[in-house]
């Protein structure tokens, strides 16, 4: 499997992500976090989004919004000050790009107009990784999970966890991570994911401590650039 950017293909299983240019800040408040998560709802719809649901209804009430049709089934995510992880699989020829893109302005357009800056945010279009096989994904639903970690426990990528089950814990605690939903948290958020998928990837899931040093050895290759 490829770690540079590969071609979307319809039923396969993709690890996206990007960081925002120069390792910049790029959810700098609980408020980007969430209007994040509200994007990733919003956009994931084969018909256009309307900018003006963000100012007309709560963040509750963004989720309750029907859609069209998904775009993509996501599975998993995370947000991190300066990056995010998305995994999903594709449902229809041309999904993956259609979301992304719709994913990308409506955060970027927030982002530039709250902190009166112009130009790109995140570093060019996402990176992706293909993911093969539904079993394969269920490990790296849990990589991207503990990717949390990462402000939790600094050294965790060198191998260095000074409680694990505390770490777990915490990492299950994180609000704008896609695990809460899956250790059984009913929250807006979790209409984010699709519920086939969500029942796929949650269907003999390995513990987070399970996967920590393939997590680690994962993302040591994965590149961002």
């Amino acid at each position: 499997m490829s770690y540079r950017r590969t071609p979307f293909a319809p039923d396969e299983h993709y690890h996206c992500y990007t960081r925002g240019i120069d390792g910049r800040t790029t959810f700098k408040d609980n408020e980007d976090y969430e209007r994040f998560q509200a994007s990733l709802y919003v956009c994931n719809d084969t018909k256009p989004f309307d900018r003006s649901d963000f100012f007309r209804i709560s963040h509750r009430e963004i989720f309750e919004k029907p859609r069209k049709r998904e775009l993509v089934a996501i599975g998993c995510y995370s947000l991190m000050p300066n990056h995010f992880h998305i995994g999903f699989q594709e449902l229809e020829e041309g999904g993956s790009s259609k979301f992304l893109q719709k994913l990308g302005t409506s955060y970027v357009m927030y982002f530039n107009a709250k902190y009166d800056r112009v130009g790109s945010l995140f570093v060019g279009p996402c990176r992706s990784r293909h993911i093969d096989s539904d079993r394969y994904f269920k490990r790296v639903a849990q990589y991207i999970h503990l990717n949390v970690a990462e402000i939790l426990e600094p050294t965790w990528k060198k191998g260095r966890v000074k409680d694990m089950r505390g770490l777990e814990r915490r990492i299950g605690k994180y609000t704008f991570s896609s695990l809460r939903d899956y250790v059984g948290d009913f929250r807006p958020e979790r209409a984010i994911l699709n519920a086939e998928i969500m029942h796929l990837v949650a269907g003999g899931m390995p513990q987070l401590s399970a996967v920590l040093g393939e997590a680690q050895e994962y993302y040591r290759k994965i590149k961002f650039v």
